[in-house]
């Protein structure tokens, strides 16, 4: 449940490196000009990849960030109108774990551009959390979505040069609109230190692990777990009765964007968006309630090892402080070891609405017929490696 490091190319290019024993400012960093009291944000194109772990270029969403004091920051992004992971809603808002990967992208870029966090350093996420409270503002239109993240950086736990604690808590705005909040915080080490923590599932930089032999199981259909592409469904089960599993695919693109040696924290986080879909959609009645995922409170336990299997539990289930809205807790447990928790925050749309409960416009990307396979269980048969 841990996020990924920057390649081995990738620091061999640029490594900031610390040769104190507190954080200190990269004052190489210049800030663009400010106007009308506001720092000028820049969307022509991406960041560097390697300064916010990513591999392919299509897979960075920040576009550029300004310091507006010591431990504030403006950090802006270029949400797509579409995405092969990511894609839309039916409502034709974007996908809300888009968010997360982008405060996942912020603090790493911050870490490694404005404050003394080495590119060679591991990060480790010990927890997440994101709330979307205005979710018609991130309604996708005829150009991609320019959102800013208000960013604040905390110090946590913080012992550099070889450790450094952080979070970073961040409020989501379009168009100067206020429509969400999140936080990450995460633990970033040296090699060895990383080593230390990883005991035996501790590989060289870059390098994967594989499972035992390939076994099929049984992938529920992508549609009834809100997804458009069977690849993307991570849900499976070796038999129908038994407990739902978490597909880890080490060739998916996105999901394994470069090689880690344990769970990244993203694909957890699908997995238990993705198993909530599923719960939430039972039925084969066309007036059913819709859902839509609107927040998640995660806390990363253990390391989640890729050869073995990841089961997804259930832990509570009841309706939410809001109306219109429930609350679903749940577990992702490998060898009697709960590895991350996750409580997540669904709001009712469709016949619910109706009753003056929901917020206008919640309404998922599956219909009918994606709940008439959820509450079958139907999926198709595949055969992967056994680390599901």
């Amino acid at each position: 449940m841990h996020l990924p490091a920057a390649t081995s190319a990738d620091t061999a290019k640029a490594s900031v490196r610390s040769t104190s024993t507190a954080p200190r400012l990269l004052a190489a960093v210049p800030a663009p000009p400010v106007r009308a009291g506001h720092p000028q944000l820049s969307y022509l194109q991406p960041v560097p990849r390697h300064m916010v772990h990513r591999a392919a270029i299509t897979e960075v969403f920040l576009t550029d960030a300004v310091r507006t004091d010591e431990d504030s920051f403006l950090v802006a992004a270029q949400w797509p109108r579409d995405h092969a992971l990511y894609s839309p809603g039916s409502d034709g808002t974007t996908d809300p774990l888009l968010f997360m990967e982008t405060i996942r992208q912020a603090l790493v870029y911050l870490a490694h551009a404005y404050y003394d966090v080495p590119l060679t350093h591991r990060f480790i996420g010990f927890g997440s959390e994101f709330e979307i409270t205005d979710p018609a503002a991130l309604r996708i239109g005829g150009e991609p979505v320019p959102v800013v993240l208000e960013a604040r950086w905390v110090w946590v736990g913080n012992r550099p040069p070889n450790r450094f604690g952080m979070r970073l808590d961040v409020v989501l705005t379009v168009a100067g609109r206020p429509c969400g909040h999140g936080s990450l915080h995460v633990v970033a080490v040296d090699d060895k230190r990383y080593a230390m923590l990883r005991g035996r599932g501790a590989k060289p930089r870059g390098v994967a692990v594989t499972g035992p032999e390939p076994r099929p199981v049984e992938r529920v259909h992508a549609s009834a777990v809100g997804r458009l592409r069977a690849k993307d469904s991570v849900l499976v089960r070796e038999r129908t009765d038994g407990p739902w599993q978490l597909l880890i695919d080490v060739a998916h693109p996105i999901f394994f964007d470069h090689p880690s040696d344990h769970v990244p924290l993203m694909v957890t986080l699908e997995g238990f968006r993705q198993l909530g879909h599923l719960l939430l959609h039972p039925g084969t009645d066309p007036l059913a309630t819709e859902h839509t995922l609107l927040g998640m409170q995660v806390d990363c336990l253990a390391f989640g090892e890729l050869d073995a299997p990841i089961d997804l539990t259930v832990r509570e289930r009841h309706p939410g402080p809001v109306p219109g809205t429930e609350l679903l807790t749940l577990d992702a447990v490998q060898n009697g070891t709960v590895l991350a928790s996750c409580r997540t925050t669904w709001a009712t749309a469709g016949p619910a609405a109706a009753t003056g409960g929901a917020p206008t416009g919640a309404v998922t990307r599956a219909g009918a017929g994606a709940r008439a396979l959820a509450g079958a269980g139907a999926g198709h048969r595949v055969t992967v490696p056994r680390t599901a």
